[in-house]
């Protein structure tokens, strides 16, 4: 049994509330909570297992309050969510056969790419517009593709989800943040529900990291709510880069070890 003291547990219940915070707005959670674990010593296989854990409680609660605010219909979008968490588990159960590699040294250049997406297209708003993939193929294609990329490795599968709804169906920015939680909430389910039949979460971490994720989740939702795009398209352009920084920032990233640097 893997046990952490006092102190660490109330720094990694901080660490969530500030990654819900921030994820229930523009994605990138994973960012804090993962690094945020394996410095407290926690190995990287139940890192993983038990931050899909935490985060269902985070993704979670920003769908509720996104629902009662009328920017969601729950119901309306459960083939969405089925088909996310399905493309997640089958993520999960082959992540030894996808190329981990190319994954890790492709995925800091598309996520600049979708920065300078939201950075520099004036016409992002919370106004929706001409959507170009019903919503049936929406739910066929992308969202069990984006879940499967959660499920194999995860890191900005938020920024993901907000471009693929932005330019592809047609929401606005806020809307798009709403629908881009519940099925982020799919793809957590569907890789926890994996590791958890490898018996690698610890379930009192994530639960405490999770109150943490609830809590900041609800505070952060209710903010972008407020504010709508003015808040989520800088924040949202911000935490992409941060993570393609990042991640390039690692030593071991495939793209630093080929160029030798």
């Amino acid at each position: 049994m893997f046990e952490l003291t006092y102190h660490v547990i109330l720094f990694l219940f901080i660490a969530a509330f500030l990654a819900g915070f921030i994820d229930s707005i523009a994605g990138g959670g994973g960012m804090i909570t993962i690094p945020a674990m394996l410095l407290a010593g926690i190995p990287p296989l139940e890192t993983l297992g038990t931050n899909k854990l935490q985060s269902l409680f985070g993704s979670g609660s920003a769908s509720i309050a996104y629902a009662r605010g009328g920017h969601v219909n729950l119901r309306g979008q459960l083939p969405m969510v089925f088909m996310s968490a399905l493309g997640s588990a089958f993520g999960a159960l082959l992540a030894t056969v996808v190329p981990g590699d190319v994954l890790k040294a492709v995925l800091p250049f598309l996520l600049a790419a979708i920065a300078l997406y939201f950075a520099f297209k004036p016409s992002i708003s919370d106004i929706d517009r001409h959507s170009r993939m019903t919503p049936f193929l929406f739910s066929m294609t992308l969202a069990p593709a984006i879940g499967f990329y959660d499920g194999v490795f995860g890191p900005g599968t938020g920024s993901f989800f907000m471009l693929a709804f932005v330019s592809l169906a047609g929401y606005g920015v806020l809307k798009a943040t709403a629908h881009t939680k519940f099925l982020n909430f799919g793809s957590n389910f569907g890789a926890f529900c994996v590791f958890l039949a490898y018996g690698v979460v610890l379930w009192k971490v994530g639960i405490i990291m999770g109150i943490g994720q609830f809590l900041g989740a609800q505070v952060g939702s209710r903010f972008a709510m407020r504010i709508g795009a003015r808040i989520i398209k800088p924040l949202l352009v911000i935490t992409s880069l941060a993570l393609a920084v990042r991640l390039l920032a690692d030593p071991s990233h495939p793209v630093r070890i080929w160029l030798g640097v």
